[in-house]
C-alpha cells in the first residue's frame, strides 16, 4: 500500500513537472516567435524606408530632367513626360505606405504634389511655342532661386531618421 501511494506521488510529481517543462517551451518558443515577426517586420519597413528614399531621390526635379531629357521637344510635351515619370514612380511606390508612418507618406506625398504643381506652374508661365529646354532652364532657375522649392532634401532626412529609429 505504502509503495502504491508513494508510486501514485512520484508519478503526479513528473507528471507536473513534465506539464511545467512543456508550458516553458512554449513559452520560449512563443517569445522566439514574437522576436523573429518583429525582426521581419523591422526589415520590411527598413525595405519601404530605402525604396522611399529611391523613389524622392528619382522625382526630385533635376534628376528628372536629367533622365528626360530630350532634344527637339516642345515645353508641352516635355511638361508630359517629367509629370508621367512622376506618376509612374509614386505609383509603383504606392504600396510602401503600409510599413511607414502616415507623417512620412505624406511628407513624400506632399513631395509628389508639389513637384507637379511647379512643373505645370513653370510650364504655363513659358510663351507658346517655348521649347522642352526652355521648360528644363525655368524650371532649375526656378529651384536655384527658391531655397523653399527643394523639398526632397527635407523629405530625405525625414525618412532617413524613421529608418534609423528602426536600427
Amino acid at each position: 500500500m505504502l509503495d502504491t501511494t508513494m508510486f501514485l506521488t512520484v508519478l503526479t510529481g513528473v507528471m507536473i513537472a513534465g506539464l511545467l517543462g512543456y508550458l516553458f517551451y512554449l513559452q520560449r518558443k512563443a517569445n522566439t516567435g514574437e522576436k523573429e515577426n518583429k525582426r521581419s517586420s523591422n526589415t520590411l519597413q527598413l525595405q519601404a524606408y530605402e525604396r522611399l528614399t529611391l523613389l524622392v531621390d528619382r522625382i526630385t526635379i533635376p534628376n528628372l530632367i536629367s533622365r528626360s531629357s530630350h532634344e527637339g521637344l516642345s515645353a508641352y510635351d516635355m511638361q508630359m513626360i517629367l509629370t508621367k515619370s512622376i506618376r509612374d514612380e509614386f505609383d509603383y511606390n504606392i504600396t510602401q505606405q503600409i510599413y511607414v508612418t502616415p507623417e512620412t507618406w505624406n511628407a513624400v506625398k506632399n513631395l509628389k504634389e508639389k513637384n507637379l504643381l511647379i512643373i505645370n506652374q513653370i510650364t504655363s508661365a513659358l510663351p507658346t511655342g517655348a521649347s522642352g529646354f526652355d521648360l528644363n532652364r525655368a524650371l532649375l532657375e526656378f529651384l536655384m532661386s527658391d531655397s523653399k522649392a527643394n523639398l526632397s532634401e527635407l523629405v530625405s532626412e525625414a525618412l532617413s531618421y524613421e529608418a534609423k529609429k528602426l536600427l
